[in-house]
């Protein structure tokens, strides 16, 4: 099942962070970035985020479960709640990947 349109307006929606929140559609899914850094995934109308000890730490009782089938498990993140996802998301920054500059191709 891929994620609805609603579903990812009602995510942007609740971040609220127009400026600082990019995704990048991947097969019926989304990438979520903060401020150009991969935050999670979101997939089958759940957010994912990355398990970074910050977020760990944010949300003990949070659901672990892999977004699709063969992937590491991520946090289920709860999406009513968009003061905590816009706190959670500056909190894990640090922690996050810092993305790999993309290689010319010589032709």
């Amino acid at each position: 099942m891929a994620t609805s349109k609603e579903f990812l307006n009602y995510v942007f929606e609740q971040l609220s962070m127009p400026d600082e929140i990019t995704f990048r559609p991947m097969m019926g899914e989304y990438l979520v970035y903060y401020r150009g850094r991969l935050v999670g995934d979101i997939c089958d109308d759940r957010l994912f985020i990355k398990p970074v000890p910050t977020a760990l730490e944010m949300m003990p009782q949070a659901e672990l479960a892999p977004p699709y089938k063969g992937a590491k498990n991520m946090i289920v993140a709860d999406v009513d709640d968009g003061e905590f996802l816009r706190r959670l998301f500056e909190a894990i920054y640090d922690e996050l990947p810092v993305p790999k500059p993309r290689k010319k191709k010589i032709i």
